[in-house]
């Protein structure tokens, strides 16, 4: 049989990505403030089990077991992220030291480890006294957040160098405040269009505020992109695609490379549209240093006259395998196309893998061990693809794999796992390294993996 190694280029960051609400716990303890997570998770049906994250992984408590779990699978980059209402609990005002002595722990520990943290400062978990005034859809939260960002990045300026503004605005505009599947659980197209400018906005002042705190800062944001393809050759499947992929894609990363928002889905959504006043575009556009992309499935679309969204539906061919996660084709191609689909459209700018992995019915053997050769080959496959978009001169130069354990999966509670480490909820949080926990220290020590 042949074998081949692949290898990555020297100083390849490979990782692996959690966020503050789905692992820290410790939810009412050191002055932290309510998020519109613990809000939301506390509602009745809002999530799969009816779980929340009050306690999760309990990171909080046991942090330096992780970093000592991520050191023992030659984890040399973590992305994590900071709760916002640790620091301010009304999200504004007097900063609460002791949220941030816990990341001053945590990142000391990582340090000492050889791990270098890359801080996300918003993963979705808002503190709920500004939902109160208006989240997102008003204007006045994109100056909070500037709020939060100067005294965050001021205060590890000496240690943490890559930061990330945003994780996944589509996900937190459009499912928190259009499909009310995420919190703060809304059912609004204007609010979810505001929420998503806002946010970008955020993004573009925030800029100039942490250049300013950190010299030598790398800046980005994080999308979530999908492969978009049409199901057939029919003109509406055609159409629905090419909304699908403005609104889920472009909207959302032209604005950030100078092309403003989609002429074709601003004539769609019409008087739905918020308020973009004179300048905006120009400062959502400022610089950043790279792109982070959240990669986890191809979508392919029909149309749907009965959606008021965009007017289309995902569908699914039955030969095409799918995650545990049903509604995620395993698709490694389309992550290769938007790698490359990126390059042609803005440039070759540095571009990060900030998160990919899927989800499996795990269980502990009778060995004791997790074996996940699904997720193993899973990832594999997506490692190749980004692997091939390198050797056609695609400047990617990390993969940071979801998750590092299983964890809180927002609205699924603790119904799907996606982590290489496996979290027993049923015996203390005891965590337990997967076949794919050890795939990925392979991975890290040899800089690349082999592939038959």
């Amino acid at each position: 049989m042949y074998t081949e190694f692949l290898s990555f280029p020297a100083g390849f960051a490979w990782g692996a990505a959690t966020a503050s609400y789905q692992i820290e716990g410790a939810a009412n303890e050191d002055g932290k403030g309510k998020s519109i997570w613990d809000v939301f998770s506390h509602a009745e049906g809002t999530v799969a089990d009816g779980e929340n994250g009050d306690i999760a992984c309990d990171h909080y408590h046991r942090y330096r077991e992780d970093a000592d779990l991520m050191r023992g699978l030659g984890i040399k980059h973590y992305r994590c992220s900071i709760s916002w209402p640790r620091i301010f609990p009304e999200g504004r005002g007097a900063a609460n030291r002791k949220g941030l002595d816990f990341y001053d722990r945590l990142f000391d520990a990582c340090l000492e480890r050889g791990i270098t943290p890359w801080v996300t400062l918003f993963h979705w978990d808002l503190p709920a006294a500004l939902q109160e005034a208006g989240g997102f859809a008003g204007r006045d939260c994109a100056g909070r957040f500037c709020e939060y960002a100067d005294t965050v990045t001021g205060f590890f300026a000496d240690r943490i160098k890559n930061w990330i503004t945003f994780n996944e605005p589509w996900v937190y505009s459009f499912c928190g405040h259009l499909y009310g599947v995420h919190a703060p659980g809304l059912k609004d197209l204007p609010s979810a269009l505001a929420a998503a400018h806002h946010i970008l906005l955020a993004h573009g002042e925030s800029l100039a505020v942490i250049r300013n705190n950190v010299p030598g800062a790398k800046i980005g944001i994080v999308n979530n992109l999908a492969w978009i393809e049409n199901a057939t050759n029919a003109p509406e499947d055609i159409e629905a695609a090419k909304r699908w992929d403005l609104a889920f894609n472009r909207w959302f990363m032209d604005p950030l490379f100078g092309k403003g928002y989609p002429e074709e889905m601003v004539s769609w959504y019409g008087g739905n549209m918020p308020e973009v006043k004179s300048g905006d575009l120009s400062v959502i556009a400022g610089a950043t240093d790279f792109l982070g992309i959240n990669y986890y499935t191809r979508r392919l679309v029909a149309g749907d006259p009965e959606d008021r969204h965009i007017g289309a539906k995902q569908v699914y061919r039955p030969h095409i395998k799918r995650a545990e996660f049903e509604e995620w084709e395993w698709y490694p191609e389309g992550l290769y196309k938007t790698l490359r689909d990126v390059k042609e459209r803005y440039g070759n700018i540095p571009v990060y893998i900030t998160e990919n992995g899927t989800t499996c019915d795990d269980r502990i053997s009778a060995d004791g061990c997790i074996h996940d050769p699904d997720r193993v080959e899973f990832l594999r496959r997506h490692f190749a693809a980004v692997w091939q978009a390198i050797k056609e001169d695609c400047d990617v130069r990390g993969y940071f794999v979801w998750s590092l354990y299983d964890n809180f999966e927002w609205g699924f509670g603790f119904t799907k796992r996606f982590g290489v480490v496996y979290l027993d909820r049923e015996n203390n949080l005891r965590r337990i390294v997967k076949d794919s926990g050890h795939f990925i220290a392979d991975v890290c020590t040899n800089n690349g993996f082999s592939v038959d």
